[in-house]
């Protein structure tokens, strides 16, 4: 592990091309303390800025829960200290999860995904879930917002319908309920979870980086641009990969009938 003081509630394990983060309180329900919330920026600053990873997965200990977001009894008191002197979490749009990073991201859901649970996994881009989890933004029964930024990105990501039904009535949906609202892509049983989301990173890791990448930064800085400005934008990230040595890897490999060996570059 290369981050300094990271404790036992949060793992950060590299594997190859792949890092995975871990919730890690089970007898808690994964639940996010305060300092849990700084680690998980530095995770996602390290996950990054380090050149050998292609995808994270996140995912949590045990079969009960994913994350059912922030411990209520240790941060509630302090998210209110902090608004009220306008601290960061309420005043600085880049503290969004996973905000501005291009790499891919999976979530393993292996049981309750609830409040910061939900809004972590709307920073990630691919997600798959057992068949027992359970989603949902409760803030609403206890008088207070979810503020990690699901009323930008829900009703961007699902339909509008959908995400005020999870935002005013802070019910819970099942996972079945979640694929129909478009909210993960799909369920398998609890015990394929993770090899599901390590199939969708192999294949990820087995494309053009650069490309992957783009990709992703495409889709992101284009989503609320009008057509015009936004096909110049994809225009300009396109230019830009066309001209790296995988661009060139990749088709010659194509015509010699081999796999590519892309550099990265």
């Amino acid at each position: 592990m290369s981050i300094a003081g990271l404790d036992d509630d949060l793992l950060y394990e590299k594997k190859g091309k792949i890092a995975y983060m871990t919730f890690n309180r089970p007898t808690e329900m994964n639940s996010i303390t305060p300092k849990m919330m700084d680690e998980i920026d530095l995770i996602g600053e390290d996950f990054k800025n380090d050149d050998e990873l292609l995808v994270l997965i996140l995912t949590g200990t045990g079969e009960q829960s994913f994350s059912a977001g922030a411990d209520l009894k240790l941060t509630i008191t302090k998210f209110k200290e902090q608004a009220d002197q306008g601290a960061r979490f309420m005043s600085d749009p880049t503290r969004r999860f996973f905000s501005g990073i291009y790499k891919p991201i999976i979530s393993a859901i292996n049981g309750f995904c609830l409040a910061g649970g939900t809004e972590i996994i709307q920073g990630t881009d691919i997600r798959i879930a057992a068949p027992h989890a359970k989603f949902g933004l409760p803030e609403v029964h206890w008088g207070i917002i979810p503020g990690g930024g699901s009323h930008v990105r829900l009703p961007r990501q699902i339909p509008y319908c959908h995400a005020m039904d999870i935002l005013l009535t802070g019910r819970m949906i099942s996972a079945e309920e979640a694929v129909q609202f478009g909210l993960i892509n799909k369920v398998v049983p609890a015990d394929q979870v993770m090899a599901e989301c390590e199939k969708y990173a192999e294949i990820i890791c087995s494309n053009g980086p650069l490309a992957v990448q783009a990709a992703k930064e495409a889709a992101l800085l284009t989503y609320n641009m009008g057509w015009g400005e936004a096909f110049s934008t994809e225009a300009i990230i396109a230019e830009r990969v066309f001209k790296t040595d995988d661009a060139a890897e990749g088709p010659l490999a194509f015509a010699e009938k081999r796999d590519p060996v892309y550099q990265g570059k």
